[in-house]
């Protein structure tokens, strides 16, 4: 029994060590290979240095954010004549697409009828008629030279998507999802960047992402994260998702932890889907390294890790009083709890707001893997709307 107990707790540390620390760790050091040995290989450039792109907004009820995000559009540094501007607002009842077509230059495409973010695409598709195609969310604010990075990356004849970075709005002073989201991201960022230097980033964000239209498929109608299943549907056809950590998406945090948790969860719940829909980057024969970056860096956190955490803290607890083992495990234990009374830490002080971010840390990853167990949950009991709830953002 002990042995047995041994065992599982290993198991499980191993799991999360390798998912949090270890994976990063390789795809650092070869990408640190890589660049000492300058293993590039030269791009092809396009004819036309700017060719004419989409910049393609899906919106739901977001008079709110209208005026900065269009303006924000307008005064990207790229030739504005070669920017087409699509917005698609189905279902929006708020008065979102009376206010965007004051603007001439954007068409506005809307029907009454929701059909979630995944129908706005699927829907808004037929009427991108330029090479490249960028999707970024209404709430998201676009660094001026975002384009024109994104557009130099796709010189690469084998680059199928680019993914934009990331930002979460930064303060002095922080509360938990503020610091922690921000932290979580600067992360999520490194990895990506090193897992695009090696071969090809693991899927790209909604707040701003490119492919060439002409690899778009239509993704079925109740996909819960069609940022991700889009671009690594790119990826097994052969296709390069390059990360470009220069074209910079920026919005606000959650407005609290109860509204990250709800995201969070309808990420998990698309996370679970997405492994169904993706079930072929599974094979590591058909596509070896692509195979095991995904397995690392999402389904390992998805399904193997939240378990992971509650196996290590019950058999550690086993371990910590049994006679044989009580020095080493009892020391391991103690971490544990550390950690687990920083979690609590974080819970009760998450309204509070300092510049000492690193002590929301813990709270936040513990927010994540619960997160992961709720939507797991929901997708077993297939109780999730494919329309998009917008969490609240400060």
């Amino acid at each position: 029994m002990a042995k047995t107990v041994q065992i599982l707790f290993w198991i499980s540390l191993f799991i999360i060590i390798y998912s949090y620390v270890i994976y990063p760790a390789i795809l650092y050091l070869i990408s640190l290979f890589i660049k000492l040995f300058n293993i590039l290989k030269i791009k092809n450039a396009f004819k036309d240095d700017f060719p004419e792109v989409t910049l393609f907004v899906a919106a739901y009820n977001e008079k709110d954010f209208i005026n900065e995000k269009i303006k924000n559009s307008f005064s990207l540094d790229y030739p504005q004549a070669k920017i087409h501007h699509i917005w698609i607002t189905d279902g929006s009842d708020d008065g979102t697409p009376e206010l965007i077509k004051r603007f001439d230059r954007i068409k506005v495409h809307h029907i009454p009828e929701r059909n979630g973010k995944t129908g706005a695409i699927n829907r808004g598709m037929q009427f991108v008629k330029t090479p490249i195609v960028i999707f970024s969310d209404a709430n998201s604010i676009l660094n001026p030279e975002s384009i024109r990075y994104i557009v130099e990356v796709f010189k690469d004849p084998k680059v199928g998507c680019v993914a934009g970075e990331k930002r979460i709005k930064a303060k002095n002073k922080e509360n938990a999802v503020n610091a922690g989201e921000g932290i979580y991201w600067k992360y999520e960022s490194l990895i990506k960047k090193c897992e695009s230097e090696i071969n090809s980033a693991v899927g790209a964000v909604g707040e701003l992402f490119a492919i060439r239209t002409e690899l778009f498929d239509e993704i079925e109608s109740d996909t819960i994260l069609d940022d991700f299943i889009i671009s690594l549907r790119i990826a097994m056809k052969g296709y390069k998702i390059k990360y470009e950590p220069r074209a910079i998406a920026t919005e606000g945090p959650s407005a609290n932890i109860k509204e990250e948790l709800k995201r969070k969860t309808r990420i998990a719940f698309g996370g679970f889907q997405a492994i169904g829909r993706l079930k072929g980057l599974l094979n590591p024969f058909k596509y070896p390294f692509l195979s095991f970056q995904y397995l690392s860096h999402k389904v390992f956190r998805w399904v193997l890790v939240p378990f992971s955490f509650l196996i290590v803290f019950i058999t550690n607890l086993f371990l910590a009083f049994d006679a044989n083992w009580i020095g080493f495990y009892m020391i391991i234990f103690y971490l544990q709890l550390i950690f687990y009374l920083t979690v609590l830490t974080g819970a009760l002080l998450q309204k509070t707001k300092t510049n000492l971010k690193f002590i929301f840390a813990p709270y936040y990853l513990f927010i994540m893997n619960l997160a992961e167990i709720i939507g797991l949950i929901r997708f077993i009991r297939k109780k999730q709307s494919v329309n998009w709830e917008r969490a609240k953002r400060e």
